[in-house]
């Protein structure tokens, strides 16, 4: 890798610059889900709305997600190693809307009233009616910027909705194809 001549205050995008940029790549949309023994008598259920979710390897199987630094779900990945990721389709839009709220008071009340399973690797919430499943373990973390890279291998893959059709965040909003 050759490192770029750059000058030591070299100009950058603003946040609303990047952001705007950003919104014209539209992305689909899946739930991180991890369950946190360590909250409470059962422990509890965490889950976040992502739209940065990607495939990184098919030998290994791996996995990224990006978590923002000192979140609650940052907290709880730094602790538990196992998580799981769903990929919603068109319609979960009102979940994938239930999880990205700010400032929301507890995710068991969210979980409650959401159709979900155990996964079988990570113990985490998987979506029922979601496009495909995976169940991962924290391969390595990646401090960036005011984000967490996370790799994770993944544990197992189901596709339990082949013909579904997915949900897409795009301008700002929530889409879904054609």
């Amino acid at each position: 890798m050759y490192p770029s001549p750059q000058p030591e205050a070299a100009p950058h995008a603003t946040p609303d610059e990047f952001r705007a940029a950003l919104s014209q790549l539209a992305s689909g949309v899946s739930l991180v889900t991890v369950h946190d023994p360590e909250d409470g008598e059962d422990g509890e259920d965490v889950g976040m709305t992502a739209t940065s979710f990607l495939s990184v390897s098919l030998e290994p199987p791996l996995v990224l997600i990006s978590v923002r630094e000192d979140s609650r779900m940052d907290e709880v990945l730094s602790r538990t190693d196992t998580w799981a990721v769903s990929l919603l389709g068109e319609g979960h839009k009102a979940l994938g809307s239930r999880f990205a709220m700010k400032g929301r008071l507890s995710d068991r009340l969210l979980f409650a009233d959401t159709p979900h399973h155990r996964g079988p690797r990570s113990g985490a919430p998987l979506i029922d009616g979601a496009l495909a499943t995976v169940e991962c373990r924290t391969e390595q973390r990646i401090p960036a910027g005011d984000h967490t890279l996370l790799l994770g291998r993944v544990l197992e893959a189901t596709v339990p909705d082949p013909a579904g059709r997915p949900l897409l965040y795009f301008r700002g909003g929530y889409r879904t194809l054609g």
